[in-house]
Order: structure tokens, then C-alpha cells, then sequence
């Protein structure tokens, strides 16, 4: 995949996490901001912020939660970035991480 393919598959995956976000926002307390290529979603109580960045150089999707840092490769046959160790969707683990937070189930 070149740069120009990358740059756009993952303005597109953090777009429609984004988009995804807003209900879930409204439905749990936090709040999240799409700035820069770069996605914040950020958690009053108990507080934290997680980040969701492209990686050009090695395209990837990276995604800071939880004090982890969790790498997502772009899977040609899901059409989405995808963590190889669990094979979950970058929506599927941002997911996970938001219901780690706030303790209840969180779909997207």
C-alpha cells in the first residue's frame, strides 16, 4: 500500500470511528475529538484519554489506551485495520477499551 492509498484508508477508519462515537458519547460520559488526523477520546471519571493516530511510515493505525499501545494493520480482506493479535476491528477495540473504562458493554 503507498502513502496516498494509507493517508486515505485511515482518514476514512478514524472518520467512521469518529462518526460511530457520537451515540455512544451521548449514551456514556465521555467525549470525543477528531483534530489533525488524529482521534481523542477523553473520560472525566475516573479520567483518562485514549488516542488514535495513522502511521505513515509504517502503515499502521496506533491507538493509546489503557497505558498500552496497541498496532493495527490494514487486512485487505476486512477492509479495515485490524490488531493481528486478537484479530479485532479497530471499532471492535476501541469498543472493548471504552466498556474497560466506564464498565459496562459498549457496542459501536
Amino acid at each position: 500500500m503507498d502513502e496516498p492509498q494509507f493517508r486515505d484508508r485511515a482518514d476514512h477508519a478514524l472518520a467512521d470511528l469518529h462518526q460511530r462515537l457520537g451515540p455512544a458519547s451521548d449514551r456514556f460520559e465521555f467525549e470525543s475529538d477528531f483534530n489533525a488526523g488524529a482521534l481523542a477520546i477523553e473520560f472525566d471519571s475516573p479520567p483518562a484519554k485514549f488516542v488514535v493516530s495513522p502511521n505513515s511510515p509504517v502503515r499502521q493505525v496506533w491507538v493509546s489506551a489503557h497505558s498500552k499501545s496497541f498496532k493495527l494493520d490494514w487486512e485487505d480482506a476486512r477492509g479495515a485495520f485490524v490488531l493481528p493479535s486478537s484479530g479485532q476491528t479497530l471499532a471492535e477495540l476501541i469498543a472493548e477499551a471504552i466498556g474497560q473504562q466506564i464498565g459496562e458493554e459498549v457496542t459501536l
